[in-house]
């Protein structure tokens, strides 16, 4: 297997000149790549403009970071055309690697609204650069630039940053550096969320399991199903119906629990609520184990929770 280290250069509609198209916010002006074989020893490089069809000016900001005019991009091919051909130079045994989550959610809202054909009809998996650089070299909840990576690691700047191909090469170098044992830890974009019960996607790592659902056709359906608000230990494999603190929601979007198992104590879940762009709620929930220092902070949590319930609620009686 190969790794298709990717990068995007976008445009989007300037307030002042053209409005937003709510289809595709950002338009693929650059697709860079480089590819990595199983060893991260560079075996290909990738790099193609593309011809907006979308907005006809060129947002100031991408102008002056991109150094890019609209008319500079005038001759080049359509995105169409520009992604098939990109599409073969990825060959067909690659896993996609991108310097945080947005640029596969972006490539794909593109491809949709050029009636390209999807990479899948599910949640793409890929690796996440950023995210496993934060796990291997700082405290996993570090989110760094890439240039701040680039000099964290030494590594000899001498092409500039800010153009596809250039951020790929580095976010690759990058790569080549994270210990194996990290590279297990798979991120799943879902620009596409499973199409029904039996594509819901379960995926174990080394100390927590992940659970990305069906779309449903609203928050309370969501928090329903038995399989969002359910808890198994990721270890024995035991439903865990005992409580150490109850579902709760500090903001409506996530929800938390701790659930007990008598031979492998506290499992936390997460469960993180969210719109797909057809409209639907799916639900991304995390499981794992934690200790009770962190039981304990979750639990008071839970009370400031309860309480902010309680005072709203009082206002609003008040107001009656």
């Amino acid at each position: 297997m190969n790794y298709v280290v990717l990068d995007l250069e976008w445009n989007q509609g300037d307030a002042s000149k053209e409005a937003q198209n709510p289809e595709m916010p950002f338009e693929v002006i650059e697709i860079g790549a480089v590819k990595l074989d199983a060893d991260m020893k560079n075996c290909g490089e990738y790099s193609r403009r593309i011809k907006p069809t979308c907005y006809n000016t060129m947002h100031f900001i991408t102008a002056k970071l991109l150094h890019i005019h609209r008319a500079d991009l005038e001759n080049e091919r359509c995105f169409p055309e520009v992604f098939e051909d990109f599409r073969k130079w990825c060959g067909d045994d690659f896993l996609f690697c991108t310097w945080g989550p947005q640029d596969l959610t972006e490539l794909q809202r593109n491809m949709h609204y050029h009636g390209v054909k999807p990479f899948s009809d599910g949640p793409l998996p890929f690796l996440d650069v950023q995210k496993l650089f934060s796990l291997a070299f700082q405290s996993g909840k570090d989110r760094s630039s890439l240039e701040s990576a680039v000099d964290m690691m030494a590594i000899t700047k001498d092409i500039p940053f800010h153009r596809a191909r250039d951020d790929a090469y580095y976010t690759g170098e990058i790569l080549a550096l994270i210990p194996d044992k990290f590279l297990s830890h798979i991120s799943y974009d879902c620009f596409s969320i499973p199409k029904d019960k039996k594509h819901e996607v379960h995926v174990e790592f080394n100390d927590y399991v992940k659970f990305i659902s069906r779309g449903f056709s609203d928050k309370n359906k969501a928090l329903e199903d038995p399989e969002v608000i359910s808890t198994v230990c990721c270890i024995c494999g035991k439903p865990l119906r005992r409580k150490a603190v109850s579902w709760f929601s500090p903001n409506g979007k996530n929800y938390y629990s701790v659930s007990i198992c008598p031979e492998h104590g506290n499992m936390k879940a997460k469960v993180r609520l969210k719109k797909s762009d057809n409209g639907l709620t799916y639900v991304v929930k995390t499981e794992k184990f934690i200790s009770e220092k962190d039981v304990k902070d979750l639990r008071e949590r839970a009370d400031k929770a309860a309480r902010n319930v309680k005072r709203a609620e009082q206002y609003q009686n008040r107001g009656k």
